[in-house]
């Protein structure tokens, strides 16, 4: 185990170094001039020539990942003499757009995108196994079709759609609760939670149809299988059967699309935090592409595939202990 986790945090880093040099070439060759973008209307050529200095694209582009690489480990400095500002590790550069570092920026917008990705990811796992587990046992019935078509329809209509929908009937049809704007958890728990109960309705009513067509999918397979026969005739209950031995064995393919939906969740969820006026990652990195604010776009996309990758890692690891026919070697 312990061999292997070293091999795979190796390649993690190796992955990530090179995701880092290719979005950063990327970065490099598009045609945008990064420093003829962080001044408006009245740019000239002086002052283009001023910022490109200050924000170090003047130099080489080998000069310019370098820089980049280091400043994550001990920060970065912009500028010289007296105009000179910093970025703190670990830096992911600087926005012009916004006038801060990237890394504070994300900082700021990543808690609101973990609490909206986390809440989403435990109401639609709860919500579609238990519907999957419904409708395996009760195959055929009308329990089955109900959750059958029932998750066709949710996993049909997008998420946009979804959200436009309960903002509708719950704030303006049936008044059910007021408008809440983003708040922080500790100046008010109440009129945070109202501001992100849609957003998890909206999250699990697409992912939980995903899900419990997963789920009855692995739980009829592994139903057939001769360990749960056998469990069966030793006299055990069917709640030890279903619970012990067959959802645990069926959880595999589960466990491996949940932690890649919830990495790609905090990557920034771009659509529902627009519809909903929430201040996260994907909200963030729309406004950097929509501003051309190439520095910001290369923080976000940095992020978010870290996160893919390290939940790769992790969902590995948790075959093992989920299932104890899977050995890591």
């Amino acid at each position: 185990m312990g061999t292997y986790i070293i091999r795979r945090i190796i390649a993690m880093i190796l992955m990530l170094i090179a995701l880092s040099m290719l979005v950063f070439g990327l970065f490099t060759l598009l045609p945008a001039d990064p420093a003829a973008l962080t001044c408006g209307k009245s740019c000239n050529p002086q002052v283009i020539a001023q910022n490109r200095i200050r924000l170090g694209y003047d130099k080489p582009i080998y000069v310019q990942y370098g820089q980049f690489v280091k400043g994550i480990f001990v920060g970065r400095t912009y500028g010289s003499g007296t105009a000179t500002f910093e970025c703190p590790a670990p830096s992911l550069g600087y926005s012009f757009t916004k006038g801060d570092c990237v890394t504070d920026l994300i900082k700021q917008a990543f808690p609101v995108t973990a609490t909206e990705a986390v809440g989403a990811c435990i109401l639609w796992l709860v919500t579609g196994i238990s519907v999957g587990i419904l409708a395996a046992l009760k195959r055929g019935r009308w329990q089955d079709r109900v959750a059958t078509g029932g998750a066709l329809i949710g996993y049909s209509f997008p998420t946009f759609f979804i959200g436009l929908v309960l903002q509708y009937f719950v704030f303006f049809k049936f008044r059910i609760m007021d408008y809440a704007s983003y708040t922080p958890f500790k100046e008010d728990p109440v009129a945070w939670f109202k501001a992100f109960i849609l957003p998890w309705i909206t999250l699990a009513l697409v992912f939980a149809a995903f899900y419990s067509r997963l789920t009855r999918n692995q739980m009829l397979e592994t139903l057939g299988e001769d360990y749960i026969r056998t469990a069966r005739s030793k006299g055990l209950t069917e709640r030890v059967v279903i619970g012990k031995h067959a959802l645990r064995s069926g959880l595999t393919p589960i466990v491996t699309a949940a932690g890649l939906d919830l990495a790609g969740l905090l990557g920034g969820v771009v659509v529902t935090e627009y519809i909903f006026g929430l201040p996260g990652l994907g909200r963030l990195s729309l406004g950097a592409a929509l501003n051309s604010d190439l520095p910001l776009i290369v923080g976000t996309v940095m992020v978010a595939a870290t996160f893919v990758i390290v939940a790769n890692l992790v969902v590995d690891l948790l075959y093992a202990v989920i299932d104890p026919r899977v050995r890591l070697s």
